[in-house]
């Protein structure tokens, strides 16, 4: 019977995750073999499966909890792209607040799955600005117990992607890519750009081949790892724009809407984990991501002029969920007044609740 391969990408929110998987699938397909891609989050509406459907692939999401906390509905959702698109490997994106992954889901598929799937490394993605303080004994502007979350990713990860390579200068890249390596020795780190492309086939094919899946499973303190999801609010919305008179610059609201809620955030002094969002008229969408203050800010793709449109926002940040549901409101009817209609299609912000693995391994399984 064919074995599909299944690749997890883990890294704390804001490492680039979606873009990576963008980037890879692409590559993936191009080398002509067929690929499926999980999304994970706490809540439905995710601005990830929005954009990852775009690549025209079997897109399944898992939400209302993390991967680990959920096994069953993860390898439901790994059955379903399978059923659908016969894959040859499927790209699966965890919850950027979630850790244990060796523990809690790469052994059992080990255990019990490896007949129809082949796990690759466990790959965590790293952002710079992040890593660096991390390496540092700091948070890297987290609270202190989110930080915790990110080190723990660190420390079970088979393959440590330095993401944003394009950002840093080669002598920069190579002394954190050093120190990396010093404080990970069991672990293989790689410098990646999905935006360049540098590292990505490397990466490709160190977890395409690679057996050596899920070798490490971490000391993870389960009251420090809830208190660290649980400093952060979640909010997930989805609403539908029309203009009030003929056509509207959609490009034009979305960077003003982001740019707003940027600054509006840094004002207050909340630690931004990510603010994604996704604004799509018919085949036409501009995607944008927040990962600190507004000089963070990207954006990608665009609408152009446009009489209806859906927004997506997807917002992970240090405040209570009800002080971020209000604000993200606030800046949202600002942006909209006097030029557009708002029409709320879905809306939930939560706190995430205590990790609650499925399973849980104390050793690693030897295949």
């Amino acid at each position: 019977m064919k074995t599909t391969r299944i690749i997890f990408t883990g890294g704390f929110l804001g490492a680039g995750k979606t873009t990576l998987l963008w980037e890879a699938a692409g590559r993936l397909t191009k080398k002509g073999l067929r690929v499926g891609l999980i999304t994970n989050d706490q809540a439905p509406e995710l601005v990830d499966t929005a954009l990852l459907s775009r690549q025209g692939l079997a897109v399944a999401e898992v939400s209302g909890s993390c991967f680990c906390c959920n096994f069953n509905g993860l390898t439901e959702a790994m059955e379903r792209v399978n059923a659908g698109t016969e894959a040859d490997v499927i790209m699966a994106e965890p919850v950027g607040s979630c850790t244990d992954l060796s523990a809690t889901i790469m052994q059992p598929l080990k255990q019990d799955w490896h007949h129809r799937f082949s796990v690759a490394p466990l790959s965590v993605l790293a952002d710079p600005a992040r890593l660096l303080p991390i390496l540092d004994g700091e948070t890297a502007g987290l609270h202190g117990d989110a930080a915790y979350i990110f080190r723990k990713q660190l420390e079970e990860s088979d393959i440590i992607l330095v993401t944003k390579t394009d950002t840093l200068e080669a002598h920069a890249l190579a002394s954190l890519l050093g120190r990396v390596r010093e404080a990970f020795p069991s672990a293989t780190a790689l410098p990646v750009s999905a935006l360049s492309g540098e590292g990505m086939d490397e990466w490709l094919a160190n977890v395409l081949e690679r057996t050596d899946a899920g070798r490490r499973i971490a000391v993870v303190d389960y009251d420090v790892y809830a208190r660290g999801e649980a400093v952060l609010g979640w909010l997930n919305g989805t609403v539908r724009l029309t203009a009030f008179v003929g056509t509207g610059d959609l490009d034009a609201f979305m960077n003003a809407f982001l740019t707003r809620l940027a600054e509006r955030l840094d004002g207050r002094g909340y630690g931004v984990g990510h603010v994604k969002a996704i604004l799509e008229n018919g085949s036409r969408y501009v995607a944008g991501n927040l990962t600190g203050n507004v000089r963070t800010l990207s954006l990608r793709g665009s609408v152009g002029m446009g009489h209806t449109a859906k927004l997506t926002v997807n917002a992970r940040v240090e405040t209570s969920p009800e002080k971020l549901d209000a604000l993200v409101r606030e800046v949202l009817d600002e942006t909209t007044h006097g030029c557009y209609e708002m029409t709320v299609l879905a809306w939930r912000c939560l706190q995430p609740g205590r990790p609650n693995p499925t399973y849980r391994y104390a050793q690693v399984v030897a295949l």
